[in-house]
């Protein structure tokens, strides 16, 4: 009986042999789906099988809400996640961490990194886009020469604002040559003078709209110096021409309706444009008439030899009062001229030289007199700083009986210093002896 194991036993043996096989842990599957569900908590359960097999899936929602699209039965896909199994069921899965649509998943994965590339580079940027006018006279349309896309346009400009010229420049809108030709024919009508463009084509998968997501194109718009509105698609399909482009349209007939206005408002925007100016001229008329009336009315037309009587009396006034101001100013200038020519200095001009020379003269003692005592005094510091340095001069010893012992040039003044033998200078007053030294007497 030892021998026997259950069913749970066997199933988490296998469960950790799946687990702990490394081929397993990270598993890249194509086949259909069948058998989607999507739960309420987010999480996918579904069956991706080919012709010959089948292995049950399930995707959790953090990982499910990264799809970028809605997977439903029969869709091609592209998956990786990782094997192992269900002990409740004992059934081997895979458990999906990423999920792409086979064939469109690149074309998916593409769009998203030049979106997110051209974004980066500002590109989408508000500040580069370019104003539509709002009354064109020319309008240029980018787009296939047939289909409903251009028969929808023109009829909807003609419709709503038939003055305007449109020109169309015939071009590839799928295909492998649609790029280069699109980026040719913006660059044409770019130069051709037109207030608006308009870039489009009508629906289709995203393999056929993709001519729009190349990114030649997308800068093709960006450095076009004339407005550009993008209308690719439907209402729900959106390209990188849209984001970069300096407006969107949902559909090719919305691009004409915001390309042009309709010609009965701009008729009825016209018709009360007049009435308004009719009704300011009316004002401004009316406006003027009164203060003319007030200026024909006014007590200066009336009676103007009252204004100028009024204006001569005032003259006069000023007149008087500036002559005599003037007059009392002349005065004050005579006087103030009058002392000067009075003083004492002009008419006795000798008698103040006369009393500078005498202060010169003064100030010449005072100053000899104040150097003779600071020489006297600098004299006798110096007399005393000289008897001081004599008093340290060691030659003066010399003359009092004194005498300097040398040894090798150099000043004995300890016994310890000496040896027998050593030859000595001995400097006195009139000269120097040199003597040998017989024999050292050191006092104990």
């Amino acid at each position: 009986m030892n021998n026997y194991i259950t069913v749970t036993q066997l199933t988490r043996y296998i469960k950790y042999r799946i687990d702990n096989d490394r081929n397993l842990n990270q598993v890249y599957l194509k086949g259909e789906i069948s058998n989607f569900k999507a739960h309420s908590k987010g999480h996918f359960y579904f069956t991706i099988k080919d012709e010959n097999a089948r292995i049950n899936a399930i995707m959790f929602a953090s990982s499910a809400k990264k799809v970028l699209f809605l997977p439903t039965d029969g869709m091609k896909i592209l998956v990786k996640g990782r094997i192992s199994v269900f002990e409740a069921s004992g059934n081997y899965q895979i458990y999906v961490e990423e999920m792409l649509e086979d064939g469109l998943g690149n074309l998916h994965i593409a769009f998203e990194q030049l979106k997110e590339k051209l974004s980066k580079e500002g590109l989408f940027d508000e500040a580069h886009k370019k104003k539509v006018p709002k009354i064109p006279s020319r309008i240029g349309v980018i787009t296939a020469p047939t289909g409903a896309a251009i028969k929808d346009i023109l009829s909807t400009i003609k419709r709503r604002f038939p003055i305007c010229e449109v020109i169309l420049f015939p071009s590839l809108v799928q295909g492998e040559n649609a790029k280069e030709d699109l980026v040719k024919n913006i660059r044409l009508a770019d130069s051709y003078g037109l207030d608006t463009i308009i870039l489009g084509r009508g629906g289709g998968s995203i393999e056929d709209l993709w001519a729009f997501n190349e990114e030649v194109v997308a800068r093709a718009i960006y450095e076009a110096k004339t407005p550009i509105i993008s209308a690719v698609g439907h209402e729900i399909d959106f390209t990188i021409s849209d984001f970069v482009a300096d407006l969107r349209a949902e559909t090719p007939t919305g691009a004409a309706e915001r390309a042009v206005p309709n010609l009965i408002d701009v008729i009825n925007y016209i018709n009360q444009l007049h009435i308004r100016m009719n009704q300011s001229i009316h004002n401004l008329l009316e406006s003027y008439s009164l203060r003319l009336n007030k200026i024909t009315e006014s007590y200066a037309l009336k009676n103007p030899m009252r204004i100028y009587e009024l204006k001569e009396q005032r003259l006069d006034m000023s007149i008087d009062k500036l002559t005599t101001y003037i007059t009392h100013l002349i005065l004050i200038k005579m006087q103030k001229l009058k002392n000067i020519t009075d003083k004492f200095i002009l008419l006795n001009p000798m008698h103040a030289c006369d009393l500078k020379s005498k202060e010169v003269k003064t100030n010449v003692e005072r100053l000899n007199h104040f150097m003779k005592n600071y020489l006297y005094k600098k004299e006798s510091i110096l007399d005393k700083m000289i008897s001081k340095i004599e008093l340290l001069n060691p030659m003066q010893s010399l003359k009092r009986g004194y005498a300097i012992v040398k040894k090798e040039d150099k000043c004995i003044s300890n016994i310890h210093d000496l040896k027998k033998g050593d030859v000595l200078h001995i400097l006195m007053q009139n000269g120097t002896v040199q003597t040998n030294v017989i024999e050292v007497m050191k006092d104990d």
